[in-house]
């Protein structure tokens, strides 16, 4: 019974850590976006609206994080935008009406 309460704690552990990490990146890549897009990136925060197991391309199982976010493009109006990362790769990032795939790994 303690192994499992151990394991139960480092899983959690690596969760968490790893929960941490791949918002990092989301913050960091609608940063990025948003200024090549002219546009403000507010509250410089990500939220998490979904996470999920799945598959990626060489069939090696990974997260599948949903991110929201907020972005204005007047500075008077608040529009959503989302970000989707597998593992640590973004693999689409939706600002205002138009989602634009991304194939960079971010570390």
């Amino acid at each position: 019974m303690e192994v499992f309460g151990l394991l139960l704690v480092v899983a959690l552990g690596w969760f968490w850590l790893n929960g941490i990490k791949a918002r990092d990146a989301a913050m960091i890549a609608c940063r990025r976006a948003c200024d090549a897009e002219g546009l403000q990136f507010l509250d410089d925060t990500v939220s998490t609206a979904r996470v999920r197991p799945e598959r990626d391309d060489d069939g090696v199982l990974r997260l599948r994080r949903v991110y929201s976010f907020e972005y204005s493009d007047s500075g008077n109006n608040r529009r959503p935008g989302s970000i989707v990362l597998l593992g640590d790769r973004v693999i689409m990032l939706n600002v205002g009406l138009r989602a634009v795939p991304d194939d960079r790994t971010l570390h």
